[in-house]
């Protein structure tokens, strides 16, 4: 039975990454060397009953964002992930569809930054992935959810985050991720949630309907922001939006130069967000 295969799949896959390769604490008694499966359940967003029951067999037909959720937080190859696509009963996203795939040397690089803030989105600047270190500067972004996750979404109609702009950079910002993903428009036409998302921005945000309605095309370059963190304050770094040619990842490193004031409060959130993480 499908549900079965996918349950011993999952095990499987579950035992053999590494708690410390996903970025989590290796401490305490462990039965197993791989995750557990409240592990799993954090790094793909999903609740830990439901990762039982997947594996159990006693739930059926999770969504292809479950599958591509699990899929990363597994660290799948690409015919892995497409192996686990099958057994959910689901066809792969194809080429018409926004890739969320994070390739394992995407991956790679994200376990070897761990003293620098990196998030990886998808072309429509949905984050998929941010190691603890983005979280500690930018707030847990784990608990978000659907188009909470996107970038435009949030700028447009979501609680304001910590970045902090002037009436001049919000205005030059707010067209720039507008002209970018009209450009991922563009390439995906045919993405179902893509063109949900537009419907719902422009139904919802007068700025962002103007702005589209301009038709402007373009790309989200690099820059610096200003961020206001809780507990150590103001400090402006350097963001730099890395693009994975192929698979269509957004990369965006936060850096300071070293030396800096804005260095050693990175340095400062880098030991108050692991403190957190540990408590």
């Amino acid at each position: 039975m499908t549900t079965t295969e996918l349950g011993q799949a999952l095990r499987r896959w579950r035992d053999r990454v590494a708690p410390e390769s996903a970025g989590l604490p290796t401490g305490g008694q462990r039965r197993a060397a791989g995750l557990r499966r409240e592990e799993l359940a954090l790094l793909a967003g999903i609740s830990v009953d439901y990762v039982t029951r997947l594996e159990q067999g006693r739930a059926a037909n999770p969504s292809g964002q479950v599958v591509e959720a699990l899929a990363r937080a597994l660290r799948l190859s690409g015919d892995e992930r497409g192996f686990l696509f099958r057994l959910a009963g689901l066809v792969a996203p194809g080429p018409e569809t926004v890739p969320a795939y994070i390739t394992p040397s995407v991956q790679r690089l994200l376990d070897r930054l761990q003293d620098t803030p990196v998030g990886v989105s998808d072309a429509a600047m949905t984050l998929l992935v941010a190691n603890p270190m983005y979280s500690a500067l930018m707030g847990d972004q784990s608990g978000l959810r659907g188009f909470e996750r996107n970038g435009v979404w949030r700028n447009f109609l979501g609680a304001p985050g910590r970045v902090r702009h002037t009436p001049e950079e919000r205005r030059a910002f707010e067209a720039a991720v507008v002209a970018e993903l009209r450009a991922t428009a563009g390439r995906y036409p045919a993405d179902p949630q893509l063109k949900r998302l537009i419907a719902e921005l422009r139904a919802n945000s007068e700025r962002f309907t103007e702005l589209w309605d301009a038709g402007v095309v373009g790309r989200l370059e690099s820059s610096r922001k200003t961020i206001e963190h809780p507990q150590v304050g103001l400090l402006t770094l350097d963001c730099d939006v890395l693009r994975v040619e192929g698979s269509d990842l957004h990369i965006l490193v936060y850096s300071a130069e070293p030396g800096t004031e804005a260095a050693e409060k990175l340095r400062l959130v880098s030991v108050l967000g692991t403190q957190s993480l540990a408590g």
